[in-house]
């Protein structure tokens, strides 16, 4: 872990200090906290390689280049002022000067290219799931779609409004839903991601996760939790009126809790899955 990836955690870790316990025995912090600096912890291997190419390699040329701008415009400013410069050069062109603020942008471009292929690629390359979930974008909520092999349901996950937010239950405000989803932990989770009505952006920050939600087509991506916890995502497209209130929420526990939660999503969900004529058919009769 590099120098500031330890500063970061350990000033992420120091600001939960009025964070409610029942949320810090939950698991890994999947949710940005008051006085965080830098990123979310990541949760799966996507987003660890994701920190590490900010902040092993991003960040060390960025504050490169800015210092060394900084130290231009002030050598510029001292060397060249009129007082000690008062006239002023003549020159126009500088042929070697000329090369290397071409040439040096482009090899620092090759050098952050080459790892962040390398990346993308990871990103890409869906791997063999073992769960596979559809999750689709509403305005202004998500709903998530389990396979015939995990049980056949689906449910819509929506905001838990302020003034039923339970902080005993280390629910958190415009983030907690009614129905997170769940995954078993040390899986690998495919989600195929699809919109409804507009373009939603499906983002999970611990799981280095974002995707668009588009209308009549299906993005992939996948990611495999390390830890069991809660982790919090939301859409991260300007997508309408109530765009900030779309949060998204996943509890990741292990198999023999997951395996317990699909016995009772399935009663809980089974006719939300289902065709309306279906329902309509199933349910009963009312006299007249």
């Amino acid at each position: 872990m590099s120098g500031y990836a330890r500063v970061v955690k350990s000033l992420a870790l120091a600001a939960l200090v009025g964070l409610p316990s029942v949320a810090l025995a939950a698991g890994p912090i999947g949710h940005a906290v008051p006085g965080q600096v830098g990123f979310i912890p990541g949760d799966t291997s996507l987003a660890h390689d994701i920190h590490i190419f900010h902040n092993d390699l991003l960040m060390p040329i960025i504050t490169t280049i800015c210092l060394f701008v900084l130290g231009l415009l002030i050598y510029v400013g001292v060397r060249f002022g009129e007082k000690r410069h008062p006239v002023p050069s003549r020159t126009t062109h500088n042929t070697m000067l000329e090369m290397a603020w071409t040439v040096i942008p482009i090899l620092i471009l090759v050098v952050i290219a080459v790892p962040s292929f390398k990346l993308l690629t990871n990103q890409l390359t869906l791997p063999k799931p073992d769960i596979t979930m559809k999750v689709t974008g509403h305005q202004w909520y998500w709903s998530y779609n389990y396979p015939k092999s995990q049980g056949g349901f689906s449910f819509d996950s929506m905001l838990i409004p302020d003034n039923k937010i339970d902080a005993s239950k280390g629910q958190l405000r415009l983030l907690s839903v009614d129905n997170p989803a769940v995954v078993p932990v040390g899986k690998t989770i495919l989600v195929q991601v699809t919109g409804a009505d507009v373009i939603h952006s499906f983002t999970v920050p611990s799981f280095g996760v974002r995707i668009d939600a588009i209308p009549g087509r299906l993005n992939e991506t996948w990611f495999k939790a390390e830890h069991t916890g809660t982790y919090y995502g939301e859409c991260s497209n300007i997508c309408g009126q109530n765009h900030a209130f779309m949060p998204i929420e996943f509890k990741v526990v292990s198999e023999a809790d997951y395996q317990a939660w699909l016995l009772t999503a399935k009663k809980q969900f089974a006719m939300a899955g289902q065709n309306p004529v279906q329902v309509a058919t199933a349910l009963p009769v009312a006299a007249h």
